[in-house]
């Protein structure tokens, strides 16, 4: 958008570092207090944090750097661009999709800018049945209160738009509990393209906020720059070897960068974090690494309503409901919320083929979606899944849905459906290969009851991939211990979502934020950094 200021374009003129690793002539040496693996919410938070602390801090990434001027609301320009394999990342089954950013930014700069705390019945959880010490309600109530003022996280103060609207009016109509979504956005213009790089640069993600406070301290960021391992040598990291990557996301092993670092933290994702560490051979005397990863599963209903909808336009979500999240039987239960309509990833969604896929897509004005993200980890037959290397050393992430997931999920159809058609809804259409367009409650009930529960049956999504690089007060059950220190390597950090022991049952990312601004503070106070004047 032509008349938007570009504060990263404008940083980088006034002398910002900043190497891209598709253009570098020569290998890259660098030395730091702190080397930061990845610039997501983990990343940008440490690197704020430690820079403020009178540390150096070195940044790898492996997307490339965009800023407000690169995002011109194109889902055919955004998706290869600033998302783990062009938004195509799968589990090694294929039977569910995983959306997350690749970019400077990481997943801050594409996600939906939906903010919630961690759950109260999840830190319970971890206190009394993980026995993990520290993450209580009380414990981290301040640190969630200043990342929502260091990111202007507030409910959502503008109407809903249509889209979300039929969730919170359908769930009116049944005496379902609705509530309104925060947002971590500042002076929003309320376009609904969040998935594309914020072009106004309201959307707070770490590319606007943290990072450019780091930049202004001397912090050095490469980007396009895959790091390939950990320099470890006995209980000591000495620093990280990385290859350049080229402007399609391929490695160019030409080119070497080595960061030599007092410290290193890894902040890569659940997905990113635990690959490292694999191909980096670091210890793992219990074969804990990379287990116990959890997704919070999605399942989807779209519908057609009588008037337009737009989808596209406004908050992509701002209305939620957690009526269904902790079933009294133990059941497994799952959280409602509203995904964006834009046509490219909703055609691919939609499924079907001929006719029936165009009849949709002509209608797609009219399209209302709900999704349920089933909350994963918190029962025996809810294990999660585990990241792994393929033969290239790229990480696989096996994630059996079990028996247990299925009819949660078959429970979230149903409830999705009753809620759609309370709306108004004249059709509405389970995301399921077997699954037809039901015109009432009663066919629509019926069917769901005997749709085939099963991998490519089921079309199953994720944006929120959790774990794999757990906490644990004991070494035999974790990888990290409660300050977010590696077990057997007294100078790695992990400070990301791979953390989390479970799932949440909430987006995670000012869980990321708080928890990691509480880890990073601690960190900053042992590696002796003094607050600059």
């Amino acid at each position: 958008m032509t008349g938007i200021p570009d504060p990263i374009a404008e940083g980088l003129a006034s002398g910002w570092q900043h190497h891209d690793g598709s253009q570098l002539e020569r290998d890259l040496v660098l030395e730091a207090d702190v080397a930061i693996i990845g610039t997501g919410a983990g990343g940008g938070v440490s690197a704020e944090i430690l820079s403020a602390a009178g540390l150096k801090v070195v940044l790898l990434e492996e997307g490339p750097l965009r800023s407000s001027r690169d995002f011109r609301m194109q889902e055919r320009i955004a998706y290869p661009e600033l998302y783990q394999e062009a938004a195509g990342r799968r589990t090694a089954d294929k039977g569910i999709s995983i959306l997350q950013g690749r970019a400077v930014g990481g997943s801050t700069l594409v996600n939906w800018t939906t903010s919630f705390r961690t759950p109260e019945k999840t830190l319970e959880h971890w206190d009394k049945t993980l026995g993990l010490p520290g993450y209580g309600r009380a414990e981290l109530e301040p640190w969630f209160a200043r990342q929502e003022k260091r990111l202007n996280i507030e409910p959502w103060a503008v109407p809903p738009n249509a889209n979300n609207e039929a969730l919170r009016r359908g769930c009116e109509a049944l005496g379902v509990p609705a509530k309104i979504i925060s947002r971590n956005v500042k002076g929003c213009w309320n376009l609904g393209y969040c998935g594309m790089g914020c072009p106004t640069n309201a959307k707070q993600s770490m590319l606007v906020t943290t990072l450019p406070e780091a930049w202004k301290r001397g912090a050095v960021v490469v980007s396009r720059c895959r790091v390939e391992r950990l320099d470890i040598a006995g209980e000591q990291v000495r620093g990280v070897l990385a290859l350049g990557m080229d402007e399609y996301g391929q490695v160019r092993r030409e080119r070497r960068i080595t960061v030599k670092a007092r410290h290193t933290i890894l902040a890569a994702g659940a997905i990113g974090s635990p690959a490292v560490l694999l191909r980096s051979e670091a210890p793992d005397p219990q074969g804990v690494l990379g287990r116990r990863t959890f997704l919070h599963p999605v399942v989807v209903s779209t519908a057609i309503s009588p008037t337009p909808i737009k989808g596209f336009e406004g908050a992509p979500q701002s209305v939620y409901s957690d009526h269904f999240l902790w079933p009294e039987d133990g059941r497994c239960g799952f959280k409602l919320e509203v995904p964006p309509m834009h046509p490219l990833i909703g055609s691919v969604l939609v499924g079907g083929h001929g006719r029936a896929h165009r009849g949709f897509m002509e209608r797609f004005d009219k399209a209302q979606a709900i999704i349920a993200l089933m909350r994963d980890g918190f029962h025996e037959e809810a294990p999660g899944g585990r990241v792994r290397l393929d033969e290239h050393g790229f990480p696989l992430l096996d994630y059996p849905i079990t028996d247990y997931l299925w009819e949660g999920m078959r429970r979230a159809y149903l409830a999705m459906a009753e809620i759609q058609f309370a709306a108004g809804m004249s059709e509405v259409m389970p995301l399921h290969e077997d699954a037809g367009a039901y015109t009432s409650w009663a066919q629509a009930r019926k069917a769901i009851a005997e749709l085939p529960m099963a991998i490519l049956h089921a079309r199953v999504v994720s944006a929120h991939v959790m774990g794999g690089c757990a906490l644990s007060k004991d070494a035999r059950d974790g990888v990290v211990d409660p300050q977010g220190r590696h077990h057997q390597l007294e100078n790695l950090s992990v400070f990301d979502g791979s953390i989390f022991p479970t799932s949440l049952g909430a987006n995670p990312q000012l869980s990321i934020y708080a928890m990691v601004a509480r880890l990073a503070e601690g960190l900053a106070g042992e590696l002796g950094g003094r607050k600059k004047a």
